[in-house]
């Protein structure tokens, strides 16, 4: 796992990780350069945002050419430094929390789903995608046998709280929050707070003022975690970043 560019803004880092989603998705099209045009638009960015966004890494592209996607999407995986198999649990595994097991983006972002968590005792030892949901009286072993240390959160709102105080006793570094709750949690503790709500809402105000306030919509960051927990300043409760 490389380094963590602890300069880098948090803006940036997610723009950096909705690059490196499009780069995925274009090489395994079979694609091999893209203008800085075209992979900031696909990214919901400017180019010269682009430009000044991977000026924190280096200078990847060539004038005239664009970039070599394969190059780039290294360079990028390198520096948000999630790594292969970075073992994630999930807590919660409602409609919600098992569409989650199987996600592609965790997959192809180095991310794996090592464990599941629910507090529901008729559904302890049921397989999801052939992992079986733990009781939560197990919470803590889980997370020492699969050696986690980011976890997703989608249970119920009342229950988040007691559930992330358990995860940060037992060494969690880096939250996804599903739930409909501010989590307090260490400053040694990242938490991404997804608010679908909210998007939502923003949505809805666009498209109430019509077509020409739809260009400015910024894209919902793509797939679940892009950013390892070590990639980003320490916060509480921020919505996702935009890019």
């Amino acid at each position: 796992m490389s380094e963590p560019d602890a300069h880098i803004p948090d803006a940036t880092v997610a723009r950096l990780a909705a690059y490196l989603g499009v780069l995925t998705r274009l090489s395994d099209q079979g694609v091999t350069t893209v203008s800085s045009n075209e992979l900031a638009e696909a990214a919901g960015a400017n180019p010269a945002q682009l430009r000044k966004d991977l000026s924190h890494l280096g200078s990847y592209g060539v004038r005239g050419v664009g970039y070599d996607v394969a190059y780039l999407l290294v360079q990028l995986d390198q520096h948000l430094g999630a790594g292969p198999d970075v073992p994630v649990i999930i807590v919660g595994v409602g409609n919600l929390g098992r569409a989650l097991v199987n996600h592609a983006g965790f997959s192809s972002r180095g991310f794996r789903v090592v464990g599941l968590v629910d507090s529901d005792p008729a559904l302890a030892g049921e397989r999801v995608e052939g992992l079986p949901i733990a009781p939560e009286s197990a919470l803590e072993e889980l997370i020492a046998q699969t050696g986690a240390s980011i976890a997703v959160i989608t249970t119920p709102g009342q229950a988040a709280q007691s559930v992330t105080d358990r995860l940060v006793a037992s060494g969690i570094t880096g939250i996804l929050n599903f739930a409909p709750a501010a989590l307090s949690v260490p400053d040694s503790v990242t938490v991404r707070k997804v608010d679908l709500g909210s998007e939502l809402q923003i949505l809805a105000y666009h498209h109430r003022r019509g077509p020409a306030s739809r260009t400015a919509v910024e894209p919902i960051t793509a797939s679940l975690p892009p950013v390892a927990a070590s990639q980003v300043e320490p916060s509480q409760n921020v919505s996702v970043p935009k890019p």
